[in-house]
């Protein structure tokens, strides 16, 4: 039946999988799609969760040992030769069986809070694992907005060599028919024709890191069946938002607050903490309660069943060689106590109250509080260079953000003057006033600075996400 079910379920999920990647292959991904993705099916991600679920369970084992522990023990043995009984207390020669049935438990009563601050340190480690988590989303999701504008720029720079050759080849039919009719020379057919040929392959090459940016979003979403995957263009507007506006001190004193990096560090400072807390509990005396019951069986142990008088006399003492001592002969029979009886009658009980008070060993307890105070001191350290380095690198992105605004309005301005130049140099380029090579200059300035214009503009938006991201808003374009 269960292979039946196994089978049944696996036609049905043959049945799902082309609908549903037919509902993603029908549309194309958006920024938030591919995020969403990349954080669901990352295998890197996955192991960090499962480090998360570690640290649960090393809190939930240091909760437990707080209360008493609880044991069992039984044995069934064959003694074999002269042995001492345990049950009997006697020395025996036959084979003998015997079992011990036994339970204990044990519990501190004060250990210089080494079990509270167990706790403690655990639940911070769990907190910082969750952190480094949410780290790593981030990670993945700045990668992600990078490689996705990656495509839009490249898309543009496309798109653009695509309207550059068209407008090269109308130059190459509108020379020819010049130079058919006599009024340019050959030379500047070829010229243009030269022209041409570098615009192709500029085009090729655009093409070329298009995929190239395709194939790098696709591998940060670890897709196998890529042959339909296409992203959304969304409409970007270039407008100058607020978060440029605000120092970097004051993003900053946002984003310490929330930027899991640091809540990962503070963390693990405070489980240091509470790490050199338990060393140093290492000094205290430790106090503890232990009780236990137990009891046995052992088929050594008989009792006397039954006495009977014996036909013949027994010796009974011997005075000399010659005077002996002859009585009544005394008879009976024997047989092992049993098994329940036994358990009754061997029960027994403790409780005992211990007190260990560490003098001397070997400097250990001395050694592990020097190392807990080192890896304390290392760990504000790190939390420090943490916040260092956060600072710096919204210091840099602000500063990027700011240069990538600035470099897109005067590209922006310059772009706007070479087209103006252009269209000029090509109606003189057309009554022939203007040779092929000025023709060929002004069109490839107007071609630089259009794609100094598609760099900035993309930079300037992924710093300003990146900003924004620091802050707590999610990336959207």
């Amino acid at each position: 039946m269960k292979r039946v079910a196994r089978l049944l379920a696996l036609f049905f999920l043959s049945l799902l999988t082309p609908l549903v990647s037919g509902a993603r292959e029908g549309r194309p991904w958006s920024l938030e799609d591919c995020i969403i993705y990349a954080i669901e099916n990352n295998l890197r991600l996955q192991q960090q969760r499962l480090g998360v679920e570690i640290s649960e369970e090393n809190l939930r084992q240091s909760r437990a040992g707080r209360f008493p522990s609880l044991n069992a023990n039984a044995s069934h043995n064959y003694n074999y030769g002269r042995i001492l009984d345990p049950i009997t207390n006697e020395f025996a020669t036959e084979t003998v069986q015997t079992n011990n049935f036994s339970i204990g438990s044990g519990v501190t009563l004060f250990g210089g809070f080494q079990l509270r601050n167990n706790v403690d340190r655990d639940r911070y480690e769990l907190e910082a694992s969750r952190h480094d988590v949410a780290l790593f989303e981030n990670d993945i999701s700045l990668a992600v907005a990078s490689a996705y504008l990656q495509i839009l720029f490249s898309m543009e720079i496309v798109d653009m060599a695509v309207n550059q050759l068209e407008i090269t080849r109308q130059q190459v039919v509108r020379t020819r028919q010049l130079v058919d009719a006599g009024t340019l020379a050959r030379g500047s057919l070829l010229s243009i024709q030269a022209q041409e040929a570098t615009e192709e392959l500029q085009l090729v090459n655009a093409e070329n890191q298009l995929e190239i940016a395709y194939l790098e979003l696709i591998q940060l979403l670890d897709l196998r069946d890529d042959e339909f995957f296409q992203i959304e263009v969304p409409d970007i507007e270039l407008i100058p938002t607020g978060i440029t506006g605000h120092s970097p001190v004051q993003i900053y004193d946002t984003a310490v607050q929330i930027q899991p990096d640091v809540l990962s560090a503070g963390a693990r400072v405070r489980s240091a903490e509470k790490g050199y807390a338990i060393a140093r509990g290492g000094r205290s005396p430790v106090l503890s309660l232990s009780g236990s019951m137990g009891t046995g069986y052992s088929e050594a142990r008989v009792e006397f069943v039954e006495a009977a008088s014996l036909a013949d006399p027994r010796l009974i003492a011997r005075m000399s060689s010659v005077d002996q001592v002859f009585g009544e002969g005394i008879g009976g029979s024997f047989r092992a106590i049993p098994f329940w009886d036994q358990l009754d009658a061997n029960l027994n009980m403790s409780l005992g109250l211990f007190l260990r008070i560490p003098i001397f060993n070997g400097f250990q307890t001395r050694a592990s509080i020097g190392r807990s105070r080192i890896n304390l001191e290392n760990s504000r350290l790190q939390h420090q260079i943490v916040r260092d380095q956060l600072f710096k690198i919204i210091q840099q992105a602000h500063q990027d953000a700011h240069a990538a605004l600035q470099r897109y309005l005067a590209t922006e301005k310059n772009m706007e003057a070479l087209e103006e130049s252009f269209r000029y140099t090509e109606q003189r380029f057309n009554v022939g006033m203007v040779n092929i090579l000025e023709y060929n200059d002004a069109k490839n300035r107007l071609t630089r600075a259009q794609s100094e214009m598609l760099q900035s503009k993309y930079e300037y938006v992924f710093r300003v996400s990146v900003l924004d991201f620091y802050i707590g808003n999610p990336i959207r374009l």
